[in-house]
C-alpha cells in the first residue's frame, strides 16, 4: 500500500474513533413507542415503554459500537494482517453496524440523541480505549498489531458484556433487553474465538 495513502487512511479513522462521546440522558421517561419493532430492525421505534437505562444503554453502546469497528478498520488498513484475524474483524463490523443503526433509530423515536461528536477519551467507557490505546494499534506493525487488536477487542468486548447485563437488569424496554442478550451471546463467542486465536499467534 502506498505509505502516503496508509497514513492518510489510518489517521482518517483515527480522527472519527476519537470523536466518539457518550451522552447524558437529559430526556423525559416514560414515552411509549408508536410501533413494534425487533433489534434487527432500524427503520421503526423499539417497542413498548423505556426508561432511563434503555437511553443510557443504547446511546452508549452506539459510541462503544463505533469504537469497535474503528479498531476493525485500523486493523483491516494494514498489509499482511492473519486471515483468521482479519475475518473476525469484517464479522465484527457487519454485526455491529446494524446495531448501531437499530439503536439510534431508538433514539430517534425517543428523542434522544447520541450527544454532540466531540474530541473525547473514551477510556473511562467500559471496556473502552484510550487515545494511547488507539494510537499503539494504529501504529503497530501487521505482525504486532493481529495480537494487539485481539488483546484490545477482548477488553472492549467485557466492556460491552457489562453494559448489556446492566440494561437486562435494569431496562424496560423490550427490544433493547433483547439486543442486550444478543449482544452478550455474541461478545461472549467472540471472546472465546480471540483467547483462542491469541494461542496460534
Amino acid at each position: 500500500m502506498n505509505k502516503l495513502r496508509f497514513s492518510l487512511a489510518l489517521t482518517g479513522v483515527l480522527a472519527a474513533t476519537f470523536a466518539l462521546s457518550a451522552c447524558s440522558s437529559n430526556g423525559s421517561m416514560g414515552s411509549m413507542g408508536h410501533s413494534s419493532s425487533t433489534p434487527n430492525s432500524s427503520s421503526s421505534p423499539a417497542s413498548d415503554d423505556f426508561n432511563d437505562a434503555d437511553v443510557s444503554f443504547a446511546s452508549e453502546m452506539v459510541v462503544h459500537h463505533q469504537q469497535a469497528i474503528g479498531m476493525a478498520d485500523m486493523l483491516l488498513s494494514k498489509d499482511g494482517v492473519d486471515d483468521q484475524v482479519a475475518s473476525l474483524a469484517n464479522r465484527i463490523k457487519a454485526a455491529q453496524q446494524p446495531e448501531i443503526d437499530t439503536m439510534n433509530g431508538w433514539l430517534d423515536s425517543w428523542s434522544e440523541s447520541t450527544g454532540a461528536m466531540e474530541d473525547h477519551d473514551m477510556g473511562d467507557m467500559n471496556g473502552s480505549m484510550s487515545h494511547d490505546d488507539m494510537n499503539a494499534l494504529m501504529n503497530a506493525t501487521a505482525i504486532e498489531a493481529n495480537r494487539l487488536f485481539l488483546t484490545q477487542m477482548t477488553t472492549h468486548h467485557e466492556g460491552a458484556i457489562e453494559m448489556s447485563k446492566e440494561e437486562i437488569s435494569s431496562g424496560q424496554n423490550t427490544d433493547a433487553i433483547e439486543l442486550a442478550r444478543k449482544i452478550v451471546d455474541d461478545q461472549t463467542g467472540e471472546m472465546k474465538e480471540m483467547k483462542d486465536l491469541r494461542a496460534t499467534l
